[in-house]
Formats: structure tokens, sequence, C-alpha cells
């Protein structure tokens, strides 16, 4: 039996600013020494490399931070050495996320050429006001520049939008979003505004300087977001990923498949041979792990069947295609019957928010239960069932 294929993430975690609804390990820095950056995160990449030989690359998915911020230079060392070390299959996709400013959308031409082929560009907003509140530093003049010179240069595009946002109408949401659509991109992420644990957003909402969308008109703009998405041919396949039929994030499938993946850089994690990985989150933690021991691993956890078991419900749920519980059990040694609560997801089943087929195997969140499934998961999984409440 063949290896199966890797996907590999690689995090640059430095941005210009950090935007107050951000609860990503980004990081703001006067100066960034490159090329010890570069030789780090080649050092991280060929320690992996050993422990994951004949292996193919399916996808390679630069996040961050800004990772638009990097020389086009160490992105192409890191291309190129990431084939050396695995190969890459032949439809490989390469994305890498981008901010929309004139500054970097400069650097997209040296990118293409470097290797990437998908490049995913942060718009978050089509009006100048709600990109101040998000504390965005380009204007929608800039955001619709920079994604006219992303279109010229890349196979793929895809755009993230916030939406929800204080005070926003489902009129106003439409609009945007109608707007956003006619620009003809292949994929779009479509995230409603969350207030997260340790944000500046969230030291604001708790003293009372704003107050976020409530649960129903969160919940209403939700559905019409997948109404608008599915009439115009980009239907949504996981719960904030839209994309025509084909273009979906291949690299993102690999995480939300529970499929083998390398996670280099600071904080990165990875799954590899049912191995948890996780990289020191703090840049200079991270280089200084990788000047002490050749990689910038802080841990690295054995899982067991129960923990993969959950770990793949809990993503697979995700996704508009469901699951597969024979397929779950063969990856696991867990019997199906033991992986989820049937009586409890028949019950459930009759709300119109699940469904199992009549063979008792494939699960699937419906388009009305995508946005309870927080709520749906503690119900129904049955292993490791603290994990998830």
């Amino acid at each position: 039996m063949l290896p199966s294929p890797l996907a590999l993430y690689i995090h640059w975690p430095f941005c210009v600013s950090k935007c107050p609804y951000c609860d990503f390990n980004s990081h703001v820095r006067e100066t960034v020494d490159q090329a010890s950056w570069c030789a780090a995160l080649l050092a991280d990449m060929a320690y992996e490399a050993a422990l994951t030989p004949g292996r193919k690359l399916t996808s390679i998915f630069f996040g961050g931070g800004t990772p638009s911020l990097m020389p086009p230079s160490t992105v192409a060392a890191l291309i190129e050495a990431a084939e050396q070390y695995w190969g890459f299959a032949n439809d490989i996709e390469i994305t890498l996320e981008a901010n929309p400013s004139s500054v970097e959308a400069a650097r997209f031409a040296d990118l293409a050429a470097a290797g990437v082929n998908r490049v995913s560009l942060g718009l978050q907003s089509l009006d100048d006001d709600a990109l101040g509140f998000l504390g965005r530093a380009h204007s929608v003049v800039e955001s619709l520049n920079a994604l006219t010179i992303a279109q010229r240069h890349f196979g793929r595009v895809n755009i993230d939008l916030i939406y929800a946002r204080p005070d926003q109408t489902a009129n106003q949401w439409e609009a945007e979003l109608q707007r956003a659509l006619s620009f003809g991109t292949d994929h779009m992420s479509l995230y409603q505004l969350t207030i997260e644990a340790g944000t500046r957003f969230e030291t604001l909402v708790r003293t009372g300087q704003f107050v976020p969308a409530d649960n129903d008109d969160a919940a209403t703009l939700y559905e019409l977001t997948g109404h608008i998405t599915f009439a115009a041919g980009i239907p949504a396949y996981e719960i904030s990923n839209h994309a025509r039929s084909g273009s979906e994030s291949r690299h993102n499938l690999s995480y939300w498949r529970y499929d083998d993946y390398i996670g280099i850089g600071p904080g990165a994690h990875g799954r590899r041979l049912n191995i948890a990985t996780q990289r020191h989150k703090k840049p200079e933690n991270f280089l200084s792990a990788v000047a002490r021991n050749a990689h910038g691993m802080a841990s690295e956890d054995q899982l067991d069947a129960a923990s993969r078991a959950t770990e793949s419900l809990l993503m697979g749920l995700r996704l508009a295609e469901g699951i597969s519980l024979v397929r779950l059990s063969e990856r696991t040694a867990i019997a199906a019957k033991d992986l989820l609560d049937i009586t409890a997801v028949e019950k459930i089943a009759q709300l119109g928010l699940i469904t199992l087929d009549a063979d008792g195997d494939h699960v699937t969140i419906t388009p009305q239960g995508m946005p309870l499934l927080d709520a749906i998961l503690p119900q129904i999984v049955n292993i490791e069932a603290d994990a998830i409440s």
C-alpha cells in the first residue's frame, strides 16, 4: 500500500499591525532578519521531511500573520526545498495568504514566478468605514486594485469577507456579497465576526464600547449567505467556505478530512503518523529552538484511537459532504456503532438538522444544522465527549 499524500502548512508570524478581531499567532516587529527566518524555516522543514519519506505533497499553504510580507525569494526557496524533500503531486495547490495593500500586490508577479498558484486575499469588507472598524490598513480601492492584479497572476483566487458586523443589516450584507460575487473568483471565505478571547474587540465588548450582532441576526445573515452563494453557483462546502465545483481548497480539505499534514513555523500545528505536533509560538522562542535543536518543535504527542476519531468527527462534520463512519472505523479500529450516539442522531434528524443514510454509515449536518454545530456535537459524539462540551 502506497503512503498517503501530505499537505504542508508554513506559518509566517509577522504583521504590520494586529487587527482587533484577530486571535491568530501573529506578531508585530520593527525589524525582521529575513535571512535568519528563511534558514530557520528550511531547517524546520528538513526535520519533518526526514520523518515522512516517500510521500508526495498535494498542497502547500503559506499562512500567518501576513505571508505576503515574505520576500518572494524566501517563498521560492521554501517551495523548492519542499519539492526536493517530498516531490509534488501533478496538480499541487500552492496557496499564499495576502493583504490587499499596494505594497504586497506589487509582489504578486514574483510570488507567482516562485510557484504560488493560488492566493487568498483578505479583503474583509467592501466598505471603507467597516475596514476602519476592523482595523484594516487598506481601502476598498486598494482591495480592488490588488484583486485585479491577483487575478492576472494566479490561476485561482479566494477572497475573505467578514459579516455580521455590529448594526449590519441583511440588505447591506446582501448588497456587499452580490458585489463580491461579481468579481468572479472561484472561492470565497465568508466569516461571521466573532469576539475571541484576548483580542482588542473582546476588551471593547466587555467594557461596553460596542455591542456585537446578536445570535438571531447572525443566524439570519448566515442563512442569507447560503442562499445567495448557492444561487450564484458557489455553494458552501464547509461552514464558512464556498466554491465552484472543483475549486474547493484542497489544503483545507486535507484538514477537514483528517489527512496527514505537516506544520512548520511559529505556532504551527501538524498531524503526522498519528502524532500531534506543535511548534513554539513566540517567534523568538521558535528561532532559539531551531538554533538549539535544528527544529522548532514544542511538543509531539501520540494520539490514541479515541482522540483521532473525535478530532476526525469534529472536523469532518463541518463539511457539506459529511463523514463516513465505516471509513472512520477502519482508520481508528473503533466500531462504527461506538463513534456516535445513533439514538441522539435520529432525534436530531427529526428536527432537520442532521441526516443519516439508510445504511447507518454516512452522517451529514444539514445547512440548517451548521450554525448549531457546536451545540449538536456534544449530543451525538460518544467518545471524548468532554473535549467538545
